[in-house]
């Protein structure tokens, strides 16, 4: 098959990297494009050589006319030339404009966390019920996302099918997070800083905690008032890798899909203390491979002192969160699932 991918950024995220493990392993066997908007373009650097790539100027993530007419034009003429078998949308930009512009009957729209609408952008809402008829599947990341999409009156051929990654190799490159030797214990956070990922929890748990180092990866910017024990290291490649040097896994956030970062700490054997939002439930078992945590700091702190201070309990947890990883959350589950979609 002729295979387009298509996401909103090119910046990484959640939807990037899904969509890239997906199109790595597509790559296989099929023919495999990934097109991509707005961002400094590391998505591509995570493609497979077999994969081909296109960086769109004119798709961007907030609304703008003249763009996203620009976008609408390229993405009928890319239509008429290349006549792809699956056209493949992730997140809501390029899910609106590609449902407009290409044939709905070979298209599948992943919605990457459905509360961004539902609660953060409402508005359009309406425009995501009219636009349901416009797509042959519409796939949710998460049970929960896929109950409130019918819950809002989206309920043309959905499903879910949870996001996957490939297990890391035993073989790669030790890789070393540069705190000071004096902190035993890491608490990995990473995630971009904005709407909804909390890095004023994750400092203010940090101030709980001063024996533990607090890494948040991603951030752009430095934050004022950081405490003694929090390192903000910006953007990483590879971020995922330094969950093999961390202890424990945190992410404070608002709302969520099925957080792939989450997945990557799973993967890595690594106990998550997390918020209880979106589709966390659904990758953290609470008390089984981690905590689902109130969005206080009182909370995370307490939850991740009494991980760190039972090493029997650490090592259930982390061992839980690797069997429950290679059970329900592996690139070849989510890639059998969307070739069965696509037929």
């Amino acid at each position: 098959m002729r295979i387009f991918q298509i996401v909103t950024l090119s910046e990484l995220g959640g939807a990037q990297v899904m969509a890239a493990h997906l199109s790595n392993a597509l790559a296989e066997n099929h023919e495999v494009t990934v097109f991509a908007g707005e961002g400094d373009g590391k998505l591509f650097a995570l493609l497979d050589k077999r994969v081909n790539y296109f960086k769109i100027a004119s798709l961007v993530k907030n609304v703008s006319p003249l763009n996203d007419i620009k976008t609408l034009f390229f993405f009928l003429t890319l239509y008429r030339r290349y006549k792809p078998d699956i056209i493949h949308l992730h997140s809501s930009k390029a899910g609106i404009l590609g449902r407009l512009a290409f044939p709905g009957n070979r298209v599948v729209y992943t919605v990457h966390g459905f509360d961004s609408i539902r609660l953060a952008y409402r508005k359009f809402l309406p425009l995501e019920r009219c636009l349901q008829t416009r797509c042959k599947a519409i796939v949710a990341v998460s049970h929960y996302d896929e109950d409130n999409l019918k819950a809002e009156g989206i309920t043309r051929n959905v499903s879910c099918i949870y996001n996957g990654i490939p297990e890391p190799s035993a073989g790669r490159q030790e890789t070393v997070l540069p705190v000071p030797e004096k902190y035993k214990k890491k608490i990995l956070c990473i995630a971009r800083v904005n709407k909804p990922k909390r890095l004023d929890l994750f400092l203010e748990t940090a101030a709980l905690l001063p024996e533990y180092a607090f890494i948040w990866i991603g951030n752009r910017e430095e934050a004022p008032d950081v405490p003694e024990n929090v390192f903000l290291l910006g953007n990483m490649p590879d971020a995922g890798s330094y969950n093999r040097n961390a202890d424990v896994f945190m992410l404070p956030s608002n709302y969520e899909g099925l957080p792939v970062v989450i997945i990557e700490a799973m993967s890595y054997g690594k106990p998550v203390v997390a918020s209880a939002a979106g589709g966390i439930g659904e990758l953290v078992e609470d008390g089984v491979n981690g905590y689902i945590s109130k969005n206080t700091a009182s909370s995370f702190a307490e939850k991740i002192r009494t991980i760190m201070e039972n090493d029997t309990l650490y090592k259930t947890l982390a061992c839980n969160s690797q069997d429950r990883f290679r059970k329900f959350f592996a690139v070849e589950k989510m890639t059998d699932q969307y070739l069965k979609v696509y037929s």
